[in-house]
């Protein structure tokens, strides 16, 4: 049981998708449509290679199958439906196309930091089968795009107002900034690590610009990424409340307000912060100085 618990509330909030009045067809196409794609695209490449990297690929990707989807199975206004794809294929495609070009250059050849961690981890919870542990951890990551992270797209799409509320402008604003200051970040460090390698030093430890104030500023503001989406997707809950009883309704919700929770601890624990941190402490020994001195995953002012 220990291996498949990390799937039950993902499960659950597939349940509660498949039983609303609204979005029964739509979570039934999409999920049997994630479940081929990740089976294709990381269950069987991982089994052949032992490696989960390919997560990078499939669970992006499954992000765009959504886009595609509410386009063409959404009941909303146009502008909604346009709304939710439009965000979802650029968020997947931008990051999956960069996996596969990542994995023309070999970069998947070896397990990704962030998933040899995963094993050290499963190593902690008393799960000597990797195998298994390996093809449910890729599951529970198909079945994110099936429930929790498919919520606010649903929600956008099938909002009958072709106007906009304030708080869907105001999500609109907030999801550009972060996406802005995240391709931000990630430019930061690249430059900072490209500069270095040209002077020869490859473990040098970037803090410069956004890099000042968090440790993972491009976790953070994809974080940000997400939330902006809950926000879009509130008006929608207003919209949509009298069309589905009232326990249904604040299942719906819940699922909603899980896509932040679900994205946190990813970036957080799961793939993130934590999983970079253990291997940046390794190879630099002034990391602990910048843990001491800088936030985790919140911008704040650095400690001196």
């Amino acid at each position: 049981m220990k291996y498949f618990k990390p799937l039950i509330p993902f499960l659950l909030g597939c349940i509660v998708l498949l039983i609303s009045n609204n979005f029964f067809e739509f979570t039934l196409i999409n999920g049997l449509s994630q479940l081929l794609l990740f089976i294709l695209v990381v269950n069987i490449p991982a089994k052949l290679t032992g490696r989960m990297s390919y997560v990078d690929i499939g669970w992006p990707l499954g992000l765009a199958l959504i886009g595609l989807l509410v386009l063409v199975y959404g009941q909303g206004a146009d502008t909604k439906k346009w709304l939710a794809a439009i965000l979802f294929l650029f968020m997947g495609l931008r990051m999956g196309l960069m996996a596969l070009l990542y994995l023309t250059k070999g970069a998947f050849k070896r397990e990704l930091p962030r998933y040899q961690y995963q094993k050290l981890r499963w190593d902690k919870e008393g799960k000597a089968n990797v195998n298994l542990a390996m093809q449910v951890e890729i599951l529970v990551q198909a079945f994110a795009n099936m429930s929790f992270l498919a919520m606010p797209a649903l929600l956008i799409a099938w909002n009958p107002n072709s106007t906009f509320h304030w708080l869907e402008i105001l999500g609109i604003g907030l999801w550009l900034l972060s996406y802005g200051l995240e391709s931000l970040a990630d430019k930061q460090k690249n430059s900072f690590i490209s500069m270095n390698v040209k002077a020869g030093d490859r473990r040098a430890l970037c803090n410069v610009g956004l890099w000042r104030f968090s440790r993972h500023p491009n976790y953070f503001f994809e974080w940000m990424v997400w939330n902006s989406l809950v926000v879009i997707a509130l008006p929608s809950v207003m919209a949509l409340w009298s069309t589905e009883p009232l326990v249904i309704m604040l299942g719906l919700v819940g699922v909603l307000l899980m896509a932040s929770r679900v994205m946190f601890t990813t970036l957080v624990y799961y793939t993130g912060a934590v999983p970079a941190e253990y291997y940046s402490v390794q190879k630099r020994p002034e990391y602990k100085e910048y843990q001491r001195t800088t936030s985790m995953f919140f911008p704040k002012k650095p400690k001196f």
